[in-house]
């Protein structure tokens, strides 16, 4: 297959193009769309300028488009809202309404949303499947305009797949609770009760590839761990598998005064997300338990 893919330098693409490009039944050829001058096997865009050569999209097979702004660091001031939703609605429209206007259309467009989707709301007991209805916060507003701008791509099976915190000791939410963990400062956010839906790096991936390639996903795919687990459930598994305490709690009304917005959506808000598209599918999930999970990604 040849692959056109977005945000190929993130945590989930960089690794993403290293599986297709060494898939073991089929090497494909992964071409980067990307915003600075292009190199060999990439192409070039300018999203806010709505700047996309079609005919170098012509003939390929997927388009997987995971570009956006990180919605993690730091306080979201109004501008900072701004460019997170704009670094995901006007590449998205762009690209959608580019690859409907071709001769040779790819397959498949599998851009990205995230299980913000439902909003922060909910217990870990209360599971949530693609048919739940979209929240009311500032990421499952984002995450709706985000998803409404592929609609553009008609003729094109278009996937969403909803992208849980994805785990990964080379960047990403986990990384950066490492060093505090070490030093034993790891503990509970916010009493620890919200749900933390999580997915490793490597099912990540798998999944997308199987979004890729099986033509029977369309629309909304949760991408996310079969176990349901709170915030704290997940602190106190990473405190034993590094074998430190992790017991400091960070408190809710520090979060507020930290953070902002944003803490309260992203590290006090959850939702109990759960995979039943891809688990009634037939996906397996190479890592299902945390703490094992935890344990192979660390090599604990």
């Amino acid at each position: 297959m040849r692959v056109l893919m977005t945000g190929a330098s993130g945590l989930i693409g960089a690794r993403l193009g290293k599986f297709l490009e060494a898939e073991p039944t089929a090497a494909h050829s992964v071409v980067r769309l990307v915003r600075r001058t292009p190199n060999t096997g990439e192409l070039s865009w300018d999203p806010d300028r709505g700047v996309l050569d079609a005919a170098a999209l012509e003939g390929f097979d997927a388009v997987v488009h995971l570009a956006g702004e990180n919605v993690g660091d730091g306080r979201w001031t109004d501008e900072r809202k701004r460019r997170i939703e704009e670094s995901r609605t006007k590449g998205t429209s762009l690209l959608a309404d580019t690859l409907a206007r071709l001769t040779n259309k790819p397959s498949v467009l599998v851009s990205a949303s995230a299980v913000g989707y439902y909003g922060g709301r909910g217990r870990v007991e209360d599971a949530v499947d693609e048919s739940a209805p979209a929240g009311d916060d500032f990421l499952a507003r984002v995450c709706v305009a985000w998803e409404a701008a592929a609609k553009a791509a008609v003729g094109i099976r278009v996937v969403h797949p909803r992208l849980a915190v994805v785990l990964s000791p080379d960047g990403g939410a986990l990384a950066r609770m490492l060093t505090p963990f070490r030093a034993g400062l790891g503990g509970p956010i916010g009493g620890g009760k919200q749900p933390f839906p999580w997915v490793t790096i490597d099912d990540a991936v798998s999944a997308l590839w199987r979004l890729i390639s099986d033509d029977k996903f369309i629309g909304p795919v949760n991408v996310v761990a079969p176990q349901r687990v709170s915030q704290g459930d997940f602190a106190r598994a990473l405190g034993r598998v590094l074998g430190r305490p992790a017991f400091v709690p960070l408190p809710r009304l520090a979060v507020k005064a930290l953070f902002g917005e944003m803490g309260e959506t992203v590290l006090l808000g959850g939702i109990a997300a759960v995979p039943r598209r891809l688990l009634d599918g037939g996906f397996g999930f190479g890592d299902p338990d945390l703490e094992t999970a935890l344990g192979k990604l660390l090599k604990a």
